[in-house]
């Protein structure tokens, strides 16, 4: 199941997140809490759902969990400069 744009930008917490990678290109969950100020269960959920959405991709190295944006999705770049136009800085 995909998220639709409604379902992606109606959470501010999970466009955060997006922001948050766009930035870092790729980071683990603690990286991202530390970038958004967000607690670590809901960065993880919003991650979730970003994967699910193919969005971004995880990659595991044992326990350790990084994500990074999925660029071969094409809705990722669209969703890029709509949040680059929206937010005013460039993701």
């Amino acid at each position: 199941m995909s998220l639709g744009l409604d379902e992606i930008f109606s959470s501010r917490g999970r466009v955060r997140v997006l922001l948050a990678l766009f930035r870092l290109g790729e980071a683990n969950i603690t990286r991202i809490v530390r970038e958004t100020g967000m607690h670590h269960r809901i960065v993880a959920a919003h991650l979730e759902k970003l994967v699910e959405a193919g969005l971004a991709v995880e990659k595991r190295y044992g326990r350790l969990r990084i994500f990074r944006i999925n660029y071969s999705n094409p809705k990722t770049i669209i969703v890029r400069d709509l949040l680059e136009v929206l937010s005013g800085e460039q993701p």
